[in-house]
């Protein structure tokens, strides 16, 4: 039977892959650990310490199978992670026993070991937003050319495309996979800094030889594939690292909420939808509901990301001279929580786009309600060729196009300003001329253009260079 009694965190139950769940886990942190320390010993041999193969092939042998239950006895007892863990793999170890962790500090497994996890982290979720990405793009292909409302204000202003808009929220998460890359490519490991940064335990290690210690850390990052080393540091990297990861994280929680909330108002005018299967209840006390429950937790899971990113600054903003540490216990939770919860708003942004309604009738008919508005000036020009006065057409335009809105909203009637035109004499027009010029087509601009090109230019490239990289679809817990 499930224990419900403690707290358990909904990343865990309800919100984050399986996957980013383990890049954060203790057996994933400890097998890091494990994995630096050999990393570092391999080092310290090439520069002539005295480290021996047998000593290197047995902690190898032992990397992954960790003896927990001697780790949290011994950290009962020293109050100390880390010196607990090089003593539990010292009792695997006994021929390296005395070489275990040797001229590091603390934060050379710790930092390091956050600096491998951010890079799984952002990997993982550079793939789901091109996955994303790749979803949009036939979605924005498909309807480049079908006529929607455009709002500024949220009110009524020209026309779109549908595929149009879709290319809006496109560039802002392409713009978050630049970021991210970014973020990967300048990222950087602490290294073997030791206790204040200065090395001086490897400088009397290695008798000074400044040569041999930097180069055992680039054998280091090597070895476990982070290129670049800080130049300098205290005992840790630099907590700006943590805010420039985060803001990226932040980023992609922007545009999340961005997209989400265009489309609840979108499934409100009933031009689109979100994904609903054919058991999801809406609503506990409205059967009829279809509620964008979906695009609402992006919503609200952004928010605790963007509000998060909060921690990193502050933490980089008030560390003490070459470290304190009152960031770890914040770190633990700020970093960690918030790759689950960027993870989890790209679950669901798969899942979303990977099922994106659209109801034609429903966007042709509320822009055919707008159009008469947004064709005045187009019927104005027609009128002036046949001989009418600007300024005369202008006012009268004004006059009818008020007292359209005016029976649209008051009496609940339609749009009846086509009528109103057709009728005024000082137009020279008919009706049947009017609705020739209303085909919402001829007032999308380039927008069909547009998505062609920014598909072709932008998004076709990238998912060429990353195609290794696309994620699986999403599945929902609940």
């Amino acid at each position: 039977m499930p224990d419900h009694s403690s707290y358990i965190s909904p990343f865990s139950t309800r919100y984050a892959s399986p996957e980013m769940q383990f890049i954060f886990s203790e057996d994933n942190k400890f097998r890091t650990w494990r994995k630096l320390w050999i990393s570092l010993a391999k080092a310290e041999q090439k520069q002539g310490l005295p480290i021996t193969d047998e000593q290197i092939a047995e902690m190898e042998a032992h990397q992954d199978d960790i003896n927990y239950d001697v780790a949290t006895r011994r950290e009962r007892e020293v109050r100390h992670d880390v010196m607990s863990h090089v003593f539990a793999f010292g009792e695997q170890c006994p021929a390296a026993r005395g070489i275990i962790h040797l001229g590091a500090t603390s934060c050379y497994v710790g930092d390091n070991t956050d600096v491998l996890i951010m890079k799984q982290g952002m990997l993982l979720l550079r793939g789901k937003l091109l996955t994303v990405l790749a979803e949009l793009r036939a979605f924005a292909m498909q309807y480049k050319a079908m006529p929607a409302l455009a709002y500024t204000h949220l009110q009524p202003a020209q026309l779109t495309t549908v595929g149009k808009r879709a290319t809006l929220w496109m560039n802002e998460l392409l713009m978050d996979v630049e970021e991210l890359t970014h973020r990967l490519d300048t990222l950087a490991l602490l290294g073997s800094k030791g206790t204040t940064g200065t090395q001086a335990s490897f400088v009397e290690l290695l008798g000074g030889d400044s040569a041999k210690i930097r180069q055992i850390e680039l054998d280091i990052a090597a070895d476990v594939g982070v290129p670049r080393v800080v130049p300098v540091s205290g005992q840790t990297y630099s907590r700006k690292m943590d805010y420039q990861v985060l803001s990226a994280l932040s980023g992609i929680a922007q545009s999340a909420s961005k997209f989400s909330n265009d489309l609840r108002l979108l499934q409100g005018f009933k031009e689109m939808e979100e994904p609903f299967e054919k058991s999801q209840i809406g609503s506990s006390a409205m059967p009829y509901k279809r509620n964008p429950m979906r695009s609402e937790r992006i919503s609200g899971l952004a928010r605790f990301v963007m509000v998060d990113s909060l921690n990193a600054a502050i933490t980089a903003a008030t560390q003490w001279f070459e470290r304190t540490l009152d960031d770890s216990a914040n770190r633990r939770i700020a970093v960690a929580e918030a790759f689950l919860a960027t993870d989890a708003i790209c679950n669901l942004l798969m899942n979303v786009c990977d099922g994106l309604v659209v109801y034609p009738k429903v966007v042709r008919a509320r822009v055919m309600a707008e159009l008469p508005f947004m064709a005045t000036e187009n019927i104005m020009m027609d009128a002036v060729k046949k001989g009418g006065d600007r300024q005369e057409l202008h006012e009268r335009l004004r006059v009818h196009s008020q007292a359209a809105a005016r029976t649209v909203k008051e009496e609940g009637a339609p749009n009846d300003l086509v009528t109103r035109i057709a009728a005024d004499p000082a137009f020279q027009i008919t009706k049947a001329e009017i609705e020739a010029i209303l085909q919402p087509e001829r007032f999308i601009g380039h927008s069909a253009l547009q998505v062609d090109a920014f598909l072709t230019e932008c998004i076709d490239p990238l998912l060429a260079a990353h195609a290794d990289e696309l994620a699986a679809k999403a599945e929902l817990t609940v």
